[in-house]
């Protein structure tokens, strides 16, 4: 013990050196500090490195867990199940009477009205709700039908909702009907009517359309007002919506059940509930479970290969990159549809509520399962969630469902875009730094001649002096370019927009590139004794994009991860040009990010004409954001490169 005592006494007098402890102290802070700032390029290549790397194993089979059930109150697959052949009898005859409906093409009220004529008929009481959207693409009408099973057991102050839209999600409601989701709410409603078992009431929804129907049910239900919307105020009422399932069965008999779970802006519901449908499905009924609709190809192989033809056939054969491959589908799927704000399945709408909802979708295949099977997860998953004393709080709210009964926590992926939003952090401060610093020639390099050679070869480079660094030019030059993205926005939701797309998308590109051309021209150079201009702007565009990127990564990991990647590099990678280089270089600079910032006005009407679409209906952020946020900090980092040094 005396040995090992004195060699920590020895290695703390070496740190501390000889001398006064406190000038030792100082000398030892400026050492870290110059080591920090000379090492500073390889810290950031190495966050950058390690931060893509980690998005790329994300979807690695040595990374995720076993799916749980964390909230013992569930109990699901506890329960016998009554549905039987009869019921499935019953939704025959209602999909023979819906078939007549769309083959007549009856109209949104006639098909409600039919919902609601089948609801009284069994005992519950049932109403339409009639509603109608203001959109720059025309007016969209349609009619909701609902009911409502009070709890025979309590006082009504919880509910579930049960839900099927007309059209199906297949093809995100391409018009592919769900005559057999329809059915099938039908039926169930029939079916638990009969029982007196409820603690909570059982509210059923028909909404019409693919999302509308369900935005207008939804917002109207919970007494909030959409300044588009105009709907029909519910006679009928319940409690407090927990949770809610609903159905999406388009095919004529299923092979497998499919999760589908985000909503909008990023929302996700309690993991509980999906966990508690799988293990019904997989363990009680005998229905093998898929994330969404992909289907395993080494499961079937009739589904197509998902690595590329061109890879050797041992590679493809390999047994961790098939893994891989699966993986990285979901995850793809997973973060496009949360990246963009947007639903998955009707279920989405209900989550801005804290209402915990999933959709089971049935694939569409010839078999083996049809109405038995899924009523049966039906009546089963209802009863567990019958069961619950409180909300669903145990389990995850933040997570990557990477395969069926397969997920990561949120510490597995999260750092990923942390490390590089952290990265573009240290990239921002490096450049702050070095604008409130110049090297200024010492006198033996101004002289002329050999004197002056002498001097630059004996390695005396000149004198680091404090400058000013101008704050309020960049600021102005920031808030002009958001100002700037709120007037995009303003025009992409427009009508002449909508009318006139093909030539629109091309026309705001060329204005929005070309107006901060224009605010360029206006910015004054720095004056002598004062640091460049475009240098701090790049200071405060890295600082406030890696904040961005920081603060999102918690609340919507999938847009934190697109930002980091469509930003990080490109923003870190701006310079300011200096004096000498040619206006046709910046200019060249310029134009490469403009591209960057507002390609998809010409290369995705399509997407654009979805986001405007779920901004002005469901009210997803994505469009402002984009046009606000994303484009104004892109056309920040191209005036670096326009404005002369």
């Amino acid at each position: 013990m005396a040995q090992v005592r004195n060699v920590l006494v020895n290695l703390k007098a070496k740190l501390r050196g000889q001398g006064n402890p406190s000038v030792n102290k100082i000398r030892r802070q400026r050492a870290l500090r110059n080591g920090l700032w000379k090492g500073l390029p390889f810290i950031r290549l190495l966050l950058f490195t390690v931060g893509y790397l980690w998005l790329l194993v994300i979807p690695s089979s040595r990374l995720g867990q076993g799916t749980y059930i964390d909230e013992n109150a569930l109990q699901p697959g506890q329960v016998n199940t009554n549905w039987n052949w009869g019921e499935v009898h019953h939704a025959d005859r209602i999909l023979e009477e819906l078939e007549q409906l769309r083959d007549r093409n009856a109209s949104s009220d006639e098909v409600a009205q039919y919902a609601v004529s089948e609801f009284e008929k069994y005992g519950i009481p049932a109403r339409t709700q009639r509603y109608s959207y203001d959109t720059v693409g025309g007016t969209i009408n349609g009619t909701n039908a609902y009911a409502v099973l009070q709890s025979p057991r309590a006082s009504g102050t919880e509910a579930i909702v049960i839900s099927a839209s007309w059209l199906s999600r297949t093809g995100e409601g391409d018009g592919t009907l769900n005559l057999r989701g329809v059915s099938t709410l039908l039926a169930l409603a029939s079916f638990l009517k009969n029982y007196s078992l409820w603690a909570k009431d059982l509210v059923f929804v028909m909404s019409d359309g693919y999302l509308d129907g369900m935005q207008a049910w939804i917002t109207t239900y919970h007494g909030e007002a959409q300044p588009n919307l105009k709907a029909e105020p519910l006679s009928l009422q319940s409690g407090v919506v927990w949770t809610a399932l609903n159905i999406d069965y388009p095919g004529h008999s299923f092979s497998h059940l499919g999760l589908f779970f985000e909503g909008l802006n990023g929302r996700l519901p309690n993991q509980d509930l999906m966990n508690s449908v799988s293990l019904i499905a997989r363990y009680t009924v005998g229905v093998p479970v898929l994330v969404y609709d992909h289907i395993d190809p080494r499961e079937n192989r009739n589904q197509p290969s998902l690595h590329p033809s061109w890879l050797p056939e041992p590679i493809k054969q390999n047994a961790e990159l098939q893994e891989y491959a699966s993986r990285a589908r979901n995850v793809y799927r997973h973060m496009n549809y949360q990246a963009r704000g947007t639903a998955s399945g009707v279920h989405g709408l209900f989550h801005r509520f804290r209402i915990d909802a999933i959709t089971l979708f049935a694939v569409p295949a010839t078999g083996p399962h049809g109405f038995h099977a899924l009523g049966r997860i039906l009546e089963s998953s209802l009863r567990t969630c019958n069961n619950l004393l409180e909300r669903l709080h145990a389990s995850f709210f933040f997570y990557l469902f990477v395969g069926p009964g397969t997920f990561m926590k949120i510490g597995s992926y999260l750092p990923s875009a942390i490390l590089v939003g952290t990265a573009m952090l240290f990239t921002g401060l490096g450049e702050w730094v070095g604008a409130g610093w110049t090297l200024v020639p010492s006198e033996s390099q101004s002289q002329s001649g050999a004197k002056g050679e002498k001097a630059a070869a004996s390695g005396t480079v000149g004198k680091w002096r404090r400058r000013a660094r101008p704050v309020l030019e960049p600021i102005v030059i920031m808030v002009l370019t958001h100002l700037l993205g709120a007037l995009l926005f303003f025009l992409v939701k427009g009508s002449w927009f909508a009318e006139n797309r093909k030539i629109a998308g091309p026309a705001l590109f060329l204005l929005f590139s070309g107006v901060p051309v224009v605010i360029a021209q206006a910015v004054p150079n720095a004056s002598a004794g004062h640091a460049p201009i475009p240098s701090v702007l790049k200071a405060f565009n890295l600082c406030f994009a890696s904040a961005l990127v920081s603060i999102t990564s918690v609340l919507n990991f999938s847009l934190a991860a697109a930002l980091a990647v469509s930003m990080g590099l490109p923003l870190s990678f701006s310079s300011p040009s200096s004096s000498a280089a040619s206006l046709s270089t910046r200019i060249a600079k310029y134009a490469a990010y403009s591209v960057l910032a507002l390609g998809w006005l010409v290369l995705c009407p399509e997407e654009t004409r979805k986001a405007v679409w779920n901004w002005e209906v469901l009210r997803v952020w994505f469009a402002p954001f984009v046009c606000i946020v994303y484009v104004p900090l892109v056309l920040q980092a191209g005036l670096v490169c326009l404005l002369p040094s």
